[in-house]
């Protein structure tokens, strides 16, 4: 009787073991009820998909991490609709927020859903293929004087470039005044893809921002290049000038407003809350997008080195991915997260989140949770992969809950419930 009592508990004990097991490798959906306890379980990496590529990982840890669950229960909802194709989001003092639509517009949208109506003055954009309004940012000193830093694909006669231009929110909020272009990021290129596109301010007050290599074979290699603009981290001054401190300053036929270079097309940068240190996402080809600490004068390795192939199934150069002199990935995905806007998580509502890194998915529709220790990833979890949507960018609102866009039009909240 005591065997059979036993075998019986043993069973019990598996059959919760696998369905424990089963729940961490599903994504995460709009509406968690998790307990509210501590979970220190380490969960199966979330990604099962098998890779596109034979390619090893440089180091332990390096991609498909162990997964992670978020025990407070939280939810996401949608609390706006009727946004068109936007594509940054920015907090405004007040709580609502500032918004981009693809097509050469600004909004605001308040956390009632309620939107603006399309915020005019800014210089014409060129939106054909991955081109339009792109990122913005306010500047630190906003509230007295009320100016806005964006990015967006500029047409010239030789082709389209990114281009970062800044102007005063007028005090009625129905149009941007005195708009100016300070920074073109060239050569220009008749094409339409990989603009980069975000925009970050240091401590200092300098404009960091992105720029891609524009994709084709042609441009390819000026992400290798110190004299081009292109698949770089640039460091800028309000004025568009190289900003003091810059890596190269004061060498020849070194563009002295770059601050890193080897990129294909970063769409994500953000600030660490506690370092500083900046942290960028990219897009890699066919696998390899890759999560980047970025420091000054670095070469990031993009097209010498990738951990992703070709979109029909040929290696990338040399088919290598390390290489002496350049700088290996903190992290990668393959198959690909389609990594867009990040932001780090410094709000109370959840506080197991706290110094989290969230990465907005498009292909893979969901947003990623990054779990940092020592610079390194140490677990990945998955968030409102049940919604179908391919997530553009992401803030941390004045209420301390997380505020995400997609490319359909939706504006998520994502909180504590």
């Amino acid at each position: 009787m005591k065997t059979k009592l036993t075998l019986s508990l043993i069973a019990i004990s598996l059959g919760l073991t696998a369905c424990n097991s089963n729940q961490a490798n599903s994504n995460s959906s709009s509406d968690s009820t998790a307990s509210t306890a501590p979970d220190t379980t380490s969960y199966p990496p979330v990604e099962t998909q098998k890779p596109n590529s034979d390619y090893k990982p440089a180091f332990n840890g390096q991609t498909r991490i162990a997964g992670a669950k978020t025990s407070t229960a939280y939810e996401g909802k949608v609390i706006a609709e009727g946004l068109k194709s936007p594509w940054g989001i920015v907090s405004l003092p007040d709580g609502r927020f500032l918004i981009t639509e693809k097509e050469g517009d600004l909004r605001i949208a308040g956390t009632d859903g309620k939107l603006s109506e399309p915020i005019k003055g800014l210089p014409a954009v060129n939106s054909s293929g991955q081109g339009g309004l792109l990122g913005l940012k306010l500047d630190p000193d906003f509230e007295s004087n009320r100016m806005v830093y964006w990015v967006f694909s500029d047409n010239t006669p030789s082709g389209t470039l990114t281009a970062v231009a800044k102007g005063k929110l007028s005090a009625d909020e129905k149009s941007i005044e005195d708009a100016k272009v300070i920074y073109q990021a060239t050569p220009a290129h008749k094409g339409n893809l990989h603009y980069g596109g975000r925009i970050v301010f240091d401590k200092e007050g300098n404009i960091i921002f992105s720029t891609g290599e524009r994709s084709d074979l042609e441009t390819r290699p000026l992400a290798q290049d110190l004299n081009a603009a292109l698949g770089k981290i640039l460091r800028i001054t309000k004025d568009g000038q190289p900003a003091p401190g810059n890596p190269f300053i004061g060498q020849s036929n070194v563009r002295p407003e770059i601050y890193s270079y080897g990129h294909r097309n970063p769409q994500g940068l953000a600030l660490h809350p506690e370092t500083g240190d900046l942290w960028e996402t990219e897009f890699g080809p066919r696998g390899g997008d890759e999560l980047n600490r970025i420091q000054a004068g670095k070469n990031y390795g993009w097209p010498t080195i990738t951990y992703g192939i070709e979109y029909k199934g040929d290696r990338v150069g040399e088919g290598i991915q390390q290489k002496e002199g350049l700088e290996q990935p903190v992290y990668y995905w393959d198959p690909v997260l389609s990594p867009s806007g990040i932001t780090f998580y410094t709000g109370q509502n959840i506080p197991e989140w706290k110094n989290n890194l969230f990465i907005c998915g498009l292909s893979s529709t969901h947003i990623a949770r990054i779990i940092l220790k020592d610079n390194k990833v140490v677990g990945e979890e998955r968030l409102l992969g049940n919604e179908g949507q391919r997530f553009r960018d992401i803030t941390q609102g004045k209420d301390g809950a997380l505020y995400a866009i997609t490319d359909i039009g939706k504006l998520y909240k994502i909180d504590k419930k």
